[in-house]
């Protein structure tokens, strides 16, 4: 008895959840209540203004108090000074404030809101504080999923500050920017649930941008990815990056993200 009810859980889970499960944005749905999920960030990028690559390595944590909150904490190591250092962190929160569910579909909406500290140069136009500037930023996201389709937007309000000790904000760049993301993702396999043992396959494809406010300097990009989930548990994302138009100044716009995501369910238990 006590397997059939995990896997009924299990493929309610995986039709409700995996196509949400998005690369580089958060829908608004959270981490299960009382869950732990350990995510190792990784990610590639070409340097548009000197030869060789950026390298991040992000792990995070994230902990869901009950359905409707949860929690995020994350470290910023990258090799831009030629070594793997320790640059910075950041902890974030998201409130869902709404949903409607139904068998075959669902929408949501939450609010949320991150605050990051770093200490490394600032070398670009772009703001960005999960990796390269201090600051905050708060918005609101939707996300609509009809039976193997999720759709999820959000828009946000991003303020960058001084990367203390050593790097004070530039007066003449903007300080404070409007995001914007448009994200699908599509469940492609299994096409029937069998067991909670079965591989998920989901293609996504991202669109990223940010409107600098002084100054209405932009960017946006595209970011397609594939994602396989194992035993209802585990995950990988593969995903590429690419600049569509930018009229900012941007030390590193296109490359790769690899993630391993792991959820530790129920911990009561």
């Amino acid at each position: 008895m006590r397997k059939i009810i995990l896997f009924l859980i299990a493929i309610s889970s995986q039709n409700i959840t995996s196509q949400e499960l998005f690369v580089v944005t958060d829908p608004a749905s959270n981490v299960p209540a009382n869950s732990l999920a350990v995510n190792v960030m990784q990610s590639l990028f070409k340097e548009e203004m000197k030869s060789g690559y950026n390298y991040h390595f992000m792990p995070e944590v994230t902990y869901g108090l009950n359905k409707n909150i949860m929690f995020r904490a994350s470290a910023f190591i990258s090799n831009r000074s030629n070594n793997l250092v320790t640059e910075g962190g950041s902890f974030y929160t998201k409130y869902r404030f709404y949903s409607s569910d139904d068998l075959n579909s669902h929408f949501r909406m939450a609010a949320f809101g991150r605050y990051s500290f770093n200490n490394a140069d600032i070398h670009q136009e772009q703001i960005e504080i999960l990796g390269h500037n201090t600051g905050f930023e708060g918005g609101f996201v939707a996300t609509k999923l009809i039976k193997k389709l999720a759709i999820s937007s959000s828009v946000s309000f991003e303020k960058a500050f001084d990367n203390k000790p050593d790097y004070p904000f530039p007066d003449n760049m903007g300080d404070n920017a409007t995001n914007y993301t448009l994200s699908f993702g599509k469940l492609m396999y299994p096409k029937k649930y069998t067991s909670f043992k079965q591989t998920n396959i989901n293609l996504m494809v991202e669109f990223v941008g940010q409107s600098i406010n002084e100054n209405g300097k932009s960017y946006l990009d595209v970011v397609p990815a594939i994602q396989f989930i194992f035993n209802s548990q585990a995950r990988l994302d593969l995903a590429y990056r690419q600049e569509l138009i930018s009229s900012m100044v941007r030390s590193a716009p296109n490359g790769f993200y690899f993630n391993l995501y792991y959820t530790f369910f129920d911990l009561t238990k």
